[in-house]
């Protein structure tokens, strides 16, 4: 399938678990301003996956206006004029690799535990299926523990999670994984698109 069919769906409404209306759509030209404030508000531990300081305007304006949905396709959700959400997922153009995507989650610190992270993930994952992608991997910090359980709670295939490659456990949705994932600093997640 084309990034064209994926992209028509947008703008999405939908309701957070507490009734709250949101809309999911991808990230545009005039997100910048916008999107810098959400990442001030994101805690900076889990600010790990992000290139260049929050404080540096450029970059953000630059990441709005040269935006490239074949190689990274960012959805955001906004409740108003505010951003509560942020997924990215970075697609290979080749190699050996290009069937795996690698997903990128970030909710407001307001806005946890109410299916921010499961509303986001759930259009990632459906878009990485009709873009032909086979594997997904995200990365997140042992800290976030709501994330963890959304990607446990997505109906859309089995996680693999693993504090390192070395330690890895399928989970399907009804498997609790926190125990493990509390052990180590960093959580690697991986789901076999089927």
């Amino acid at each position: 399938m084309s990034l064209e069919y994926v992209l028509e769906k947008f703008p999405i409404e939908a309701r957070l678990k507490d009734g709250t209306k949101v809309i999911i759509r991808p990230l545009k030209k005039g997100d910048a301003a916008t999107l810098q404030k959400f990442f001030f508000a994101v805690p900076e531990p889990e600010r790990l996956f992000i290139e260049r300081p929050v404080t540096d305007k450029k970059f953000f304006a630059d990441t709005c206006a040269k935006l490239d949905f074949n190689q990274n396709l960012t959805l955001v959700m906004a409740h108003g004029a505010k951003m509560i959400g942020w997924i990215n997922l970075h697609q290979r153009q080749g190699g050996w690799r290009r069937h795996i995507g690698r997903i990128t989650l970030l909710t407001h610190p307001n806005y946890r535990g109410r299916d921010v992270s499961r509303l986001l993930l759930e259009e990632i994952v459906t878009a990485a299926r009709y873009l032909g992608l086979w594997k997904l991997e995200a990365e997140l910090n042992g800290g976030r523990t709501i994330a963890l359980r959304s990607l446990v709670m997505t109906s859309v295939g089995a996680w693999i999670f693993g504090s390192s490659p070395s330690r890895y456990l399928l989970l399907r949705p009804s498997v609790s994984i926190f125990r493990m994932v509390r052990e180590g600093s960093g959580t690697v997640a991986s789901i076999i698109l089927s």
